[in-house]
């Protein structure tokens, strides 16, 4: 259900966080893409709640960009996974701006959430179309893990399905910076 109502929507939500005072406010989808309970996002609870939802792999780096801006006072931009309330793992884009206070202390940030897990598998499905004519191994494992992922969803969710998820977003990844990599090289 989590799931549906996210693959509908492009801007998932909106948060404003009371940097002073420690205070997440967001709604009840933002909350459970982070695995917070909605009740405590709407009432408004520490940001380290919202971090435990990140990806471990993300969250160190992510936690570093949110200081770097919040400290200055500046907008930010971040791309990160995070574990939502249903197990899935859901790639977001996070856009948002900190104010600092008359002493230059930081007060208050907000800003959207976008959901890009879709467009991230669909860029990764027609990367891996658009080069299938190359042997390259990358092209054979993204043929591969397509079909795995595939025969994934027609089971019940698991690990595997989110292991299959996050391995096709690695490899269209992946592809991309070779396909990117290898049109700078024919441009020289």
């Amino acid at each position: 259900m989590l799931q549906d109502t996210i693959d509908r929507l492009d801007v998932i939500g909106r948060w404003d966080w009371d940097i002073g005072n420690d205070r997440v406010y967001a709604d009840a989808t933002v909350a459970l893409l982070f695995s917070v309970d909605p009740a405590l996002a709407e009432a408004g609870t520490p940001i380290v709640h919202f971090l435990n939802g990140m990806h471990s792999e993300d969250r160190e780096e992510t936690v570093r960009l949110i200081t770097r801006c919040a400290e200055g006072g500046r907008s930010y931009l971040a791309e990160y996974r995070v574990i939502s309330a249903d197990g899935n793992t859901r790639l977001l884009l996070a856009r948002g701006h900190f104010t600092l206070d008359q002493d230059g202390v930081p007060k208050r940030g907000n800003g959207i959430l976008i959901d890009v897990t879709q467009k991230r598998i669909e860029e990764v499905e027609h990367a891996s179309g658009a080069v299938l004519h190359s042997d390259h191994p990358l092209n054979r494992a993204a043929e591969h893990c397509l079909a795995a992922h595939k025969a994934l969803n027609e089971m019940p969710k698991s690990v595997l399905h989110h292991m299959s998820a996050t391995l096709l977003m690695e490899i269209g990844r992946q592809i991309v910076s070779f396909d990117r990599a290898e049109y700078l090289r024919k441009l020289n």
